[in-house]
């Protein structure tokens, strides 16, 4: 995964363009992309924002809310399958969820379907 852009540069970008520098001029002049700079000079401006956000999805599962929901289901039935979860979850919450994603939630979650 490739890594943010040191700090000093962009506040070099950001300063920059403060100062009058249209933020393409600001790009070509420190080496980085046109759009990287109109949205370091866009986000400062609106926000005051000049720190790089934090990169990548967040680590959580759209089952997360569910996470009782499925224990019960089985502790009432330590033979459910996946499928047979998937389609309860669908039936009564509503939810779409892949069979790979089930069994994800549930190793992360350290519940187990024993057959």
């Amino acid at each position: 995964m490739a890594r943010a852009y040191r700090q000093d540069l962009r506040e070099r970008v950001i300063a920059s363009a403060e100062a009058g520098l249209p933020a393409r001029h600001a790009a070509a002049r420190f080496g980085v992309g046109i759009a990287t700079a109109i949205v370091w000079v866009r986000r400062a401006r609106e926000t005051g924002e000049r720190k790089a956000r934090r990169q990548g999805q967040p680590q959580h599962s759209k089952l997360d809310p569910h996470g009782a929901y499925l224990q019960d289901l089985i502790d009432a039935d330590c033979d459910i399958t996946l499928a047979e979860m998937q389609a309860k979850l669908l039936e009564e919450h509503g939810l779409k969820a892949a069979i790979g994603t089930l069994w994800k939630f549930l190793d992360r979650s350290g519940l187990t379907v024993k057959k």
